[in-house]
């Protein structure tokens, strides 16, 4: 009846959050005294709720439970499965009141937000360098840590982000998924496709300063400007 009347008799002493149940304000407190029971006997790491630890234990076994019904991909939370249902709902439930722009995902939605905020909240302590985002800043410092942490499991080589591994594993795979529209050619990745399309469009985005010829890539008008200079 609680859920109806919105009594929540339960109130934190710390923060003053309040709940329904006395038992969530127990669970709650594990915030204030960082109490962390739940343990994994695979690697130690501690949880305060049992289902925390349920789903981490996901991480060891592989166990993914929750598979899309449109494409079959598994995963380990339903969370994870509802985000990813978007992609063939096309359904994105967070909108930007400034701009408009949509997004299916709530750390994509508050990182765009601080574009118009101009908030930066990570910066690296090496080179200054200011991110809207904890994984752009993340990657950022494996830059100066040398870190490659996706390693290619057909010849060794590594990469600083996941992303740079999945377009390499097309190299030993042979899968080209971005084809072109007009002649039928496939590249493996967008980038190239993009360049490509240039062939047809005939768009030289990039000019020399100094005698106006215009090229289809970049390289090619830094090649020819050395000469001038």
């Amino acid at each position: 009846m609680r859920i109806h009347t919105g009594e929540k008799p339960f109130s934190c002493s710390e923060c003053g959050k309040s709940f329904i149940l006395n038992q969530s304000l127990k669970v709650h407190m594990r915030v204030h005294t960082r109490e962390k029971p739940f343990s994994c006997s695979e690697c130690g790491k501690s949880f305060v709720i049992n289902q925390s630890l349920k789903v981490h234990i996901r991480t060891h076994t592989g166990e993914k439970p929750f598979p899309c019904s449109e494409c079959g991909k598994s995963f380990a939370i339903n969370q994870s499965l509802k985000v990813h249902m978007r992609t063939h709902t096309r359904e994105k439930p967070f909108s930007c009141s400034i701009c408009g722009k949509d997004f299916t995902q709530r750390p994509h939605f508050k990182a765009h937000m601080r574009i118009h905020t101009v908030e930066n909240p990570f910066s690296c302590s090496i080179c200054s360098k200011d991110f809207n985002r904890k994984d752009h800043f993340k990657t950022h410092m494996r830059i100066h840590t040398g870190e490659k942490t996706f390693s290619c499991s057909e010849c060794g080589k590594c990469f600083v982000i996941n992303q740079s591994l999945k377009v390499h594993m097309r190299t030993h795979t042979g899968e080209k998924p971005f084809i072109c529209s007009v002649c039928g050619k496939s590249c493996i990745e967008r980038q190239q496709l993009k360049l490509h399309m240039r062939t047809h469009s005939g768009e030289k985005p990039y000019s020399c300063t100094s005698c106006n010829k215009s090229f289809r890539h970049l390289k090619s008008c830094t090649v020819h400007m050395r000469r001038h200079t």
